[in-house]
């Protein structure tokens, strides 16, 4: 009985890792949810999700070998806050994301790295492996809080150090000169409102990810094909 009143969620974690120990590939979602997106963009977002969840779970490797946080940024102050926090692909149920506020994506990606940092040393404590962490980036507009160029630095700096990939996805109406600053890597344009296609490609890549370690460049291919469709 004693054991048991000592539990704390703190040791959910190890049991998780417990009962599957296979490497991990983190995924952040970092999304923008700012008051542009009402209506059809927000919509169609949420059927993106939707799709993720299902193709990640249909993936035997994917599903517990991908580990998934969300993160949205908007709101009145400028926030960043955390949709879905880290659980594997298995067990992630897509969020519903609402529209509103502006886009603080500085503070967004600097609670990504964050997120990061913390969920790797807890893979190194309870013996977990795991590849190179993959952001993704999504946008329609530009960052409007302070500092975002800072924030953006130290994204660059993660990736050139090897902690972090960025891609950063732009929709309609995305300052695409902004967004380059948070990735080594061109930024890509997503045309229309292609959430569910995007989602989907998201998801075969980091299934090809967790089981391989190709060259991030290399699935950017077929993203680069669907938006010439």
């Amino acid at each position: 009985m004693a054991e048991e009143e000592n539990l704390s969620d703190d040791m959910i974690p190890y049991v998780e890792f417990a009962d599957n120990a296979n490497e991990r590939t983190p995924c952040v979602l970092v999304l923008d949810c700012s008051g542009s997106m009402r209506g059809e963009p927000i919509k169609q977002l949420n059927a993106g999700l939707k799709a993720l969840e299902k193709e990640l779970k249909d993936d035997i490797d994917a599903s517990s070998r991908v580990q998934i946080l969300i993160i949205k940024a908007c709101g009145k102050d400028d926030e960043a806050v955390v949709a879905s926090d880290w659980v594997d692909a298995m067990n992630f149920t897509a969020p519903v994301v609402e529209a509103g506020g502006l886009t603080p994506l500085g503070k967004a990606v600097d609670l990504a790295l964050k997120k990061i940092e913390n969920q790797k040393d807890l893979y190194d404590s309870c013996g977990v492996s795991s590849k190179r962490p993959w952001i993704f980036l999504v946008s329609d507009g530009e960052p409007t809080d302070y500092g975002w160029e800072q924030a953006a630095q130290r994204c660059i700096e993660a990736q050139k150090n090897k902690k972090v990939i960025v891609h950063a996805i732009g929709t309609q109406g995305a300052n695409m000169e902004k967004l380059a600053k948070f990735s080594i890597m061109e930024p890509k344009r997503l045309v229309g409102l292609k959430f569910t296609e995007f989602f989907l490609w998201l998801s075969r890549s980091v299934s090809c990810v967790s089981k391989a370690a190709p060259h991030a460049d290399d699935l950017l291919k077929d993203i680069e094909a669907w938006n010439e469709e």
